[in-house]
């Protein structure tokens, strides 16, 4: 029996949408999964060098891991009128040449915010001690994601939401692609499509017993939040729409990675739609 390795962030989205593996709801053939978290530019980092065979992504690195990795079509995170929020300490006016902490290089939040402010003074840190840093002075404002965005201290407002910043820049109404999962195009093509296909059923099984799920998260201490917040969250970023890509959603990658080309941090322009694994192979090959 073949192990496989998931590897995805800490926050409560990618844990729920994994977790009906790790619980025995869903299964594959052969196969037996395990999984490690860790926080989101961990895991970009590791995409780059190529550590991992499947791997939480966020979606603005992709251009730069599109030779070695196919995206997935599912477990799928999007902001719709929400996402990442820049903070700052409650009545502080912020200079242009701000100190700011963000999440990671290589996410989708720090691409779309270096954008919009080109003068700040960027600092990278773990997703967990952004707010801290804000609260503590070391940095003037910081740009929070996860469950982060529904708890952080009432000492601090937000300064412009990412989602914001993506209207401006976007030009649409298009949903905010912040992360999903990439494989790696050294499985073979059949195999990939069967973990494709399983993972797709984890994330709709997942949505079908919510509660159930929830419930098991919170009781063995696998989220950081409370039953209220969890349930809240994982509306916004483990929803419906997280079961596999929809068309609106793949114009929204794209005018990512077309804004990310514009403003000089792709060599190329992209479509997602000609990178995905091609799941009809396997309907041939049996035909």
């Amino acid at each position: 029996m073949k192990k496989t390795l998931i590897a995805h962030s800490p926050d409560a989205d990618d844990i729920f949408m994994y977790y009906a593996i790790k619980f025995g709801w869903v299964d594959m053939k052969d196969t037996k999964f395990d999984n490690i978290a860790e926080d989101i530019q961990t895991l970009n980092e590791k995409a780059l060098r190529g550590e991992y065979e499947i791997v939480a992504i966020s979606f603005a690195l992709y251009p730069h891991i599109k030779e070695d990795y196919a995206p997935l079509r599912t477990a799928v995170s999007f902001g719709e009128g929400y996402g990442p929020k820049l903070i700052k300490k409650k009545g502080v006016k912020l200079k242009r040449n701000f100190k700011v902490a963000l999440s990671g290089e290589h996410t989708t939040n720090a691409m779309l915010f270096r954008i919009a402010y080109p003068d700040a003074r960027v600092t990278y840190m773990n997703f967990l001690e952004i707010e801290q840093a804000v609260l503590d002075g070391k940095v003037d404002a910081g740009v929070l994601i996860h469950e982060s965005i529904l708890t952080y201290d009432d000492k601090l407002e937000v300064e412009k939401e990412m989602w914001d910043i993506w209207q401006e820049l976007a030009g649409k109404e298009l949903p905010l692609p912040l992360g999903g999962m990439a494989i790696s195009r050294s499985i073979p093509l059949n195999k990939a499509i069967e973990y494709e296909a399983t993972l797709t059923k984890a994330v709709q099984v997942a949505r079908e017993h919510k509660s159930k799920l929830s419930e098991m998260l919170i009781e063995r201490d696998l989220v950081r939040i409370d039953a209220p917040t969890l349930d809240r969250y994982l509306e916004l970023y483990a929803n419906d729409d997280s079961i596999t890509l929809s068309e609106l959603q793949y114009k929204a990658i794209n005018k990512l990675f077309e804004i990310g080309y514009k403003n000089g941090f792709y060599d190329s322009l992209i479509k997602v739609e000609d990178f995905m694994i091609p799941s009809e192979y396997k309907e041939i090959r049996n035909s």
